[in-house]
């Protein structure tokens, strides 16, 4: 598919369904698939992110969800699929079956627990780049990884063909706003990956969001995204007001427990989390329906 990511802004990291045994609920992820398409307005959709539980997916499972994902998706959006590691080695394993599965571009996170320098982080993403010709966007999530990923060498990083763009999950604002300024003229998107600044990452020049939210708002990621770009902000503020409290909510526990918990709510197939993930109390189950009532979403 050729990608026009000027297009892409809300982008789904998809959760896994699983059955009551673990196992990957197959015809739960087609259909979820189709909701996701149809129902949110997913302009793109990620198979094996954090939201999707990679960490506890086998690498068979790993790619069976790819392959999934993109036989249900059927070309109606991009598959950017999760393909990242802390080895580079198997990173470029990785993001090569998700190449061989058909997906359009890859989402490559930070190296993770041996917090290599700057130095190593670019070498990492340039070595994926060179071994594979897909686009490339960078997920920078320091509070994950033990490792933030600087302004400059995203920057430099900018300049590499098929590095596309950035998922910023930093949680710092003004990190955001200096990567914008030093990509504007490489034709490099970010996205938020921190959803509550969503709206502050648009009025700073930002594409749009990777967010797990949009498994429930995606209509209102993509309306606050449109007002941002009609330079409407009064109309940007009022989604944002009207949702910040759901927000906050689908993240009060570890993620992806609440958004799990919502499609559930929401008829949609979900399923257990696999440990050591756990379901979410029932103070936070109380928190999250009240603030989907609240927010329109649950009557």
């Amino acid at each position: 598919m050729a990608l026009n990511w000027d297009d892409i802004v809300c982008i789904i990291p998809i959760i896994t369904p699983f059955n009551d045994d673990y196992s990957v609920d197959e015809d739960g992820l087609r259909a979820l698939v189709d909701y996701l398409i149809d129902k949110q307005s997913a302009h793109a959709i990620v198979p094996c992110g954090t939201t999707g539980e990679s960490p506890t997916l086998s690498h068979q499972e790993h790619i069976r969800v790819i392959e999934i994902v993109v036989d249900a998706v059927a070309g109606r959006v991009p598959v950017i699929a999760g393909a990242g590691s802390n080895s580079t080695r198997e990173a470029i394993e990785l993001t090569k079956a998700a190449a061989d599965a058909g997906v359009d571009a890859t989402l490559q996170v930070g190296p993770y627990y041996n917090r290599p320098s700057q130095a190593g982080i670019a070498e990492h993403y340039r070595a994926i780049a060179a071994a594979c010709p897909l686009p490339i966007i960078i997920y920078n999530i320091p509070s994950r990884t033990g490792r933030n990923i600087e302004p400059a060498t995203i920057a430099e990083l900018s300049k590499v063909e098929n590095i596309v763009g950035l998922k910023d999950a930093s949680g710092d604002i003004n990190q955001a706003g200096a990567i914008l300024r030093a990509t504007r003229n490489e034709h490099f998107y970010v996205w938020a990956g921190e959803d509550a600044l969503t709206l502050p990452l648009l009025a700073l020049g930002g594409q749009g969001a990777v967010a797990a939210i949009a498994h429930v708002m995606g209509d209102d990621v993509c309306a606050m995204a449109s007002a941002v770009r009609a330079g409407d902000l009064p109309a940007a503020r009022a989604i944002y007001d009207r949702t910040i409290d759901l927000i906050a909510a689908l993240f009060c526990e570890p993620n992806p427990a609440p958004v799990k918990q919502a499609l559930e709510w929401l008829g949609q197939p979900a399923g257990p989390l696999r440990p050591p993930l756990a379901r979410m109390t029932e103070a936070g189950k109380e928190r999250l329906r009240a603030a989907m009532v609240d927010a329109g979403k649950l009557s």
